[in-house]
This record gives structure tokens, C-alpha cells and sequence, in this order.
């Protein structure tokens, strides 16, 4: 695999040096600054070999660097380990940014390519006032690891379908009528839409362009009385186009989108999000037109579940609990008899998951982390990493589904025969961190950023900690990891968003021992509003995941009464929403798995 790397990054240089080119960079991106990307976008895993969700290839002359965060530290350390390929921990003492690597690097008057479609504008700024003194010239008008990649994937084309208003609580009307209200208070005339969630959110529309993600490629250009989809119009089944049309929704070739955008005329306002949209669109609004860079309205509409959604929810997540409870009955009771890798638990759970109604598919892939595995955040088992798993230690399994119900994402650290006294003091600090978090209660205007503490507590008075967030956003039927809210202590201006009722938000601390093992403990939980008294509205956190925690991991002398009442009442509520879907064993075991302790 090295040779190949390699032999890829010297294909690049020579395309560079032809250009004039200092450096190339190949973000994860694709066109819509998506998390996850098809296949046909994954031009860094490509080119470097690190096939993480998020990272930034940075290749010069002679030299190549790949910035990830915490999550895939390890994951990558391995992956480049044969390569020339220099790996650089984001936010990690004397690690240079992105943009101080490239002004120490380059010479002044130096020329930066990229794509432009897979590049924000808001990188380059960033990267333009790092190396303002050296005059650095911007490139983005090619993809030259297309030139690089032989028999790459086609661009993804997967039918459209629509998901019914009784699951979503709005029609696309209402949606569009108000994002117009929101327009018209900021005066923008037009509002380009790019963020594929967003725009299947708000058109009542699901694909399957993305793997694990159910949106398709798209553009949308929303106007006062009419809007623009650009898609690649062969995914568009007759009835969806003839109610879009009915809706005001016309629709374009999904590369027609830069050419609408040329031909805006002088003295409008186009409200766009600068953090997604790309450098090429941004560069294709003539001058005369007035740019409005916020956020987009969608994002927060989004995220505030209807009534009809908060239901719908519920429902999901018993289902997906009913599963995964299946599943760690079954890998308890026989890892010590059959031959069982990490592969094929994953396998087994989604058999388990794909007998329950409504399920669609997973949410992301399956994280099934044995042993040493767990202390890599976001380990995935491939053929070359799966291992048996023994009757022994711990399984760190982090695995979500889709259903027309909604999206799940739950974390189970599941104890395998004996175990440590290390591990279950492990096991019980982040369970603890978890369980004071899902009780927090807090008047409205309280941001994620004020609740991390509670989770990380436990932690930190015993000198630990955990290196990414506490919690994220997740989309209903939609991206399972989306904003505006989240848990975390790094508070980063624009993103303080107080939590409103109707955010669904994760709650995931963990602790991770490299070369040893791993340990989280997730659960979604829904914002709701409490009472309201002198001292305003409170909130709370409905718990929404509903599967037990392991027992055989936990030490309940090292909590307090109130975490083991916080615990037992979770448990009760488990047991009685998951009794009537199980029976036999199952049953029988999952009394016992959330006896009150």
C-alpha cells in the first residue's frame, strides 16, 4: 500500500509542477462540506491511506503532512506509519495549524492549488491572513487527483424517495414559508442552500448518495416566490417532481448551479453560510451582488424536532434498544463457545436491528472496539484489523440505524467474562460522568458548553479526560451528527447556542488507554421544558436511548446514592419499554442486566 501512496504523491507533484504549484490540498470534503462523503469523494483517503472521516492533505515538493483531531490520532498514527507522509495532531503542544505549516514552508509569491468545490472560502481566508506577508496565490479552479485516480468511482446517483409529512409534522410549504420569514428579516433576496441535510430536511426528501446518510447530491436556490433545486434530475421519481413543482421547486442540472449563480443580477442580497458553502460557488456571484454570510436559517428550524418527529423518535429508539439488547445478550453468553471477530458481531447486531419495523440501515459503520481496539476513538473493523473476540476484557460498540422513525446512535462498553479492577474503575468513572449529565437540569438560555463539566467531573478530579466532545446533534432520518448544539468545554464563539426544547443531543463521555482498552458510555437524549417558576423556564433531558448499561462492568461502591438511583430508575425505564418487544432468554436476562443495584 505504501508503494502505491507514494507512487499517487509523485503522479501529484509532477500535475503541480507543470502549474507552477508550491502545494496542493485535498480536504475530506466533498462539494457540500458534508462529514461523511461517497466514494466518489474521498480523494484524501486516496491519496494518503488514512481512512479516518476527517482529515486535510497538505503535499509539497518534497514534503506531505495530514492533519487529523483526536479521534483518529491512533487509527492514523497506523495508517501513514509506512509513508512519507507526516501525520500532525490538531491542537497537540508544537503542532503547527495548517496555515502556520504552509507560511514556515512556502516561499513568498508561492501558488496553492486545490478544488474549489471541495474548499471553503472560509479555509482560504484563514490560510490568505496566516501568509499574507508572502503574497501566497490561490488555485482552485482544478481537481488534479482526478487526473491521479484511475478507475475512480462514478459521481453517486441513487433515487430520490419522500418522506411523509406524518413523520415530519411540516410540508415542505410550511418549511420553505418559514425560512422566507427569516429572509425577509435579513433582508436577502436570495438564499443559497448547499448543506445536503438541509436541503432533504426542508424538501421532505431522503437519497442515498451519501453511505449511511440518506440525502442526494443537490443545490437549492430559495427566492421570494420561487425556488431552484439543482439535481441531477434522473434521481427524481415523476410524483416528487410534480410536487415540488407544486410547491414552487423547480428544478436544474445539478452542474447548472454556478451558471444561476453568474447570472444574478446587480443590487440583490444572497444570504449564504460561509462555513459550508465552497470557493467556487462563492466566486462565481458577480461583484454587484451583495453577499450575507450567516448561518443558515435551516440549521436551527432543523434542529428542533416537531411534535410529530419527538414522537416518531421514541418509537425508534425502543426498537433500536430491543436490538442491541438482543445483540449483548447474545455476545455475553456466547463469546466463550463460538468463534466470534469483531466483523461478524457487527454482522450479528445488524441481523438483530434489521428484524425490528421501519428500519432503513445503519446510521454510520458499526464500531465493534475489543480489547486494545477500544481505545481508538473511532475504530472500524476491517479484514486486516478484525480480531476474535474473547471471552475476556471489554467490547466498546458504538453502532446507530436508520428507521422511518428516526436516527439512533448508542454506545455499549460490554464486559466479557472477567475483567480488571482497572477496567471496571474505568467503566464506573465515565458512567458516572454520564449519568450526572443525563440529570442536569437548567434554565433556558444554558449552552452545551456549560453542561460538559458534569460529564467530565469523575474524570478530572482523578486526572483524566477524553479528547473530543461530549455530545452532538443528531437529524432525524438524517445526518447522525448535526449543530447547532453539542457538549463540549472548547467554546468556540458563534457556535454558543443555548439548548432548545426539542434538540435531540448525545451524551458520550469515555476514557481511552492506548495499548490497553476503551470505554464509552452513550445514550440520546431529548431537550424538553420543565417547569417555570420565578427564576424562568427550566429544562431537562429526556433520556430517548433504551438499553441497559452493563452491570458486570460497574462498580457500584465506587458511586454515589444518588448516581446509583439515577441509575436504577434508568434502568426501570428500560425494562419496561423493552419487555413487551423481548422474551425467553432475552427477557429473562435483561431483568437481571437492570436490577436495581
Amino acid at each position: 500500500m505504501s508503494d502505491r501512496i507514494e507512487a499517487r504523491l509523485q503522479s501529484l507533484r509532477q500535475l503541480m509542477k507543470q502549474r507552477g504549484l508550491a502545494a496542493y490540498l485535498i480536504p475530506t470534503d466533498d462539494f457540500h462540506s458534508s462529514e461523511y462523503v461517497g466514494e466518489y469523494f474521498k480523494a484524501r483517503e486516496y491519496m494518503s491511506g488514512f481512512t479516518g472521516s476527517a482529515g486535510t492533505l497538505v503535499v509539497l515538493e518534497e514534503q506531505a503532512a495530514l492533519w487529523t483531531d483526536g479521534r483518529y490520532f491512533i487509527q492514523a498514527e497506523e495508517q501513514l506509519r509506512d509513508s512519507s507522509i507526516r501525520l500532525m495532531k490538531t491542537g497537540r503542544p508544537g503542532v503547527p495549524s495548517m496555515a502556520e505549516y504552509l507560511r514556515d514552508q512556502l516561499e513568498e509569491g508561492a501558488k496553492i492549488g486545490f478544488d474549489g468545490r471541495c474548499v471553503t472560502e472560509q479555509l482560504i481566508q484563514t490560510l490568505a491572513k496566516e501568509t499574507d506577508r508572502k503574497e501566497i496565490v490561490f488555485y482552485g479552479e482544478e481537481d488534479l487527483v482526478d487526473r491521479v485516480w484511475k478507475n475512480r468511482p462514478k459521481l453517486s446517483a441513487e433515487p430520490v424517495w419522500e418522506l411523509d409529512v406524518k413523520y415530519t409534522g411540516l410540508d415542505r410549504e410550511e418549511k420553505l414559508l418559514r425560512v422566507r420569514e427569516q429572509m425577509e428579516e435579513q433582508g436577502a433576496d436570495i438564499l443559497l442552500v448547499t448543506a445536503l441535510d438541509e436541503i432533504a430536511w426542508l424538501l421532505n426528501l431522503r437519497g442515498n448518495d451519501v453511505q449511511n446518510t440518506p440525502v442526494f447530491l443537490s443545490y437549492l436556490l430559495i427566492e421570494r416566490e420561487r425556488a431552484t433545486l439543482c439535481v441531477q434530475e434522473q434521481i427524481l421519481p415523476g410524483a416528487v417532481r410534480e410536487k415540488l413543482e407544486r410547491a414552487g421547486v423547480r428544478t436544474a442540472p445539478y452542474g447548472q448551479v454556478e451558471a444561476l449563480l453568474n447570472k444574478l443580477p446587480e443590487g440583490q442580497t444572497i444570504w449564504l453560510d460561509g462555513r459550508r458553502v465552497n470557493y467556487r460557488l462563492l466566486h462565481c456571484v458577480p461583484e454587484g451582488v451583495r453577499k450575507l454570510d450567516r448561518v443558515s436559517p435551516i440549521e436551527g428550524l432543523k434542529a428542533v424536532k416537531t411534535q410529530a418527529e419527538m414522537k416518531h423518535i421514541r418509537i425508534a429508539h425502543v426498537r433500536d434498544g430491543a436490538a442491541v439488547t438482543q445483540f449483548m445478550w447474545w455476545l455475553k453468553t456466547h463469546v466463550a463457545r463460538e468463534r466470534i471477530t469483531e466483523m461478524e458481531a457487527a454482522e450479528k447486531l445488524e441481523t438483530f436491528r434489521a428484524q425490528m419495523d421501519g428500519y432503513l440501515g445503519p446510521s454510520f459503520d458499526p464500531i465493534i472496539a475489543y480489547g486494545v481496539h477500544g481505545a481508538i476513538v473511532h475504530y472500524e473493523p476491517v479484514p486486516q484489523t478484525n480480531v476474535r473476540i474473547q471471552a475476556k476484557g471489554l467490547c466498546l460498540a458504538d453502532t446507530g440505524g436508520h428507521y422511518r422513525e428516526g436516527t439512533t446512535d448508542i454506545t455499549r462498553t460490554i464486559a466479557l467474562g472477567e475483567i480488571t479492577a482497572e477496567e471496571k474503575r474505568a467503566c464506573t468513572l465515565v458512567l458516572r460522568g454520564h449519568l450526572n449529565l443525563a440529570a442536569a437540569r437548567f434554565p433556558y438560555g444554558v449552552c452545551g458548553q456549560n453542561l460538559d463539566i458534569l460529564a467530565r467531573e469523575p474524570l478530572w478530579e482523578s486526572g483524566l479526560d477524553y479528547n473530543h466532545g461530549t455530545g452532538h446533534g443528531v437529524g432525524y432520518l438524517l445526518n447522525v451528527h448535526e449543530g447547532p448544539q453539542s457538549f463540549r468545554w472548547r467554546i468556540q464563539g458563534a457556535d454558543y447556542v443555548p439548548l432548545e426544547e426539542g434538540m435531540v443531543i448525545s451524551n458520550e463521555p469515555g476514557l481511552y488507554l492506548p495499548g490497553r482498552f476503551g470505554v464509552r458510555h452513550e445514550n440520546l437524549m431529548l431537550c424538553r421544558k420543565g417547569e417555570k417558576n420565578e427564576y424562568g423556564q427550566f429544562m431537562y433531558l429526556e433520556p430517548l436511548t433504551m438499553a441497559p448499561f452493563d452491570l458486570d462492568a460497574i462498580d457500584p461502591s465506587l458511586m454515589t446514592d444518588r448516581e446509583r438511583e439515577l441509575l436504577n430508575a434508568y434502568h426501570k425505564k428500560v425494562y419496561e419499554s423493552l419487555s413487551p418487544y423481548l422474551e425467553g432468554e432475552v427477557l429473562e436476562w435483561l431483568g437481571k442486566a437492570t436490577a436495581a443495584v
